[in-house]
């Protein structure tokens, strides 16, 4: 995977809770996680979500994230120093420990931009489940073409930076119809007219692929839900959210 400035960039990281924060899929996993002892969050980001889970003490909580910039603020914010922090890939990082629940969200799945590293992503899940363990991650269903929101007109948004004030954002994109990645731009314009920018890729494997790739890679699924609602997904869901064990 190339480098991103969007995770890399202190200046463009400073944005990321902002525009993300504490959503719905947290308050699922929030509910998926009680009872869990110990919970391995691929992809974790700035950390709010092993931070949330692991509050009130109890569980064993490791974030793991390739950007080093985004684990700087995973380890400064409240409740931090509850969550083991490890930079690192989510292809071939290997603990040696198993977990009770293995998370990958905020569409990290897709990040991987090539079956053999969506395969290897999945290889690691599997490699760090408990024998009951379950592990649930979420992609979009490219069926959906969510994508073609993502131009300046649809996308353009004012958000509040605690220290820069009212920032204009919006987004750029690009389709490959042949690939099937995405190419997003994400832009912040600040009162000065200082303009932060990323470019960013992502990959939207159909529910036929993930299917095939989750079966490949020594797992199984439970549950398919179509969004962090809990309905079940269809063909037309705007999510895929696979839920499961190993083999």
């Amino acid at each position: 995977m190339a480098s991103d400035r969007l995770y890399d960039d202190p200046d463009l990281v400073a944005f990321y809770d902002i525009e993300n924060g504490w959503t719905a899929d947290s308050e699922y996993l929030k509910t998926m996680a009680e009872g869990r002892t110990s919970i391995l969050d691929l992809g974790c980001g700035t950390g709010l979500l092993a931070a949330g889970l692991a509050h009130g003490g109890g569980k064993r909580v490791v974030g793991v994230d390739p950007a080093a910039a985004m684990l700087d603020v995973a380890r400064q914010r409240p409740g931090g120093d509850r969550v083991r922090w490890i930079e690192g890939d989510g292809r071939t990082i290997r603990l040696d420990e198993s977990f009770d629940l293995v998370l990958l969200s905020g569409h990290a799945f897709q990040v991987f931009l090539t079956r053999d590293d969506q395969i290897a992503a999945l290889k690691t899940i599997a490699a760090h489940l408990s024998p009951n363990g379950q592990f649930v991650f979420d992609s979009r269903n490219p069926v959906v073409e969510e994508w073609k929101e993502w131009t300046p007109a649809e996308s353009e948004r004012d958000i509040e930076h605690p220290v820069l004030g009212t920032v204009l954002a919006w987004n750029d994109v690009r389709h490959d119809p042949q690939t099937g990645i995405v190419q997003y731009d994400t832009f912040y314009r600040i009162a000065d007219d200082r303009t932060y920018s990323a470019q960013s890729k992502i990959a939207f494997p159909s529910y036929d692929d993930l299917v095939a790739m989750i079966d490949e890679a020594g797992l199984v699924v439970e549950r398919w839900l179509g969004g962090w609602d809990g309905q079940p997904f269809t063909t037309r869901a705007p999510e895929i959210i696979p839920i499961g064990r190993r083999c």
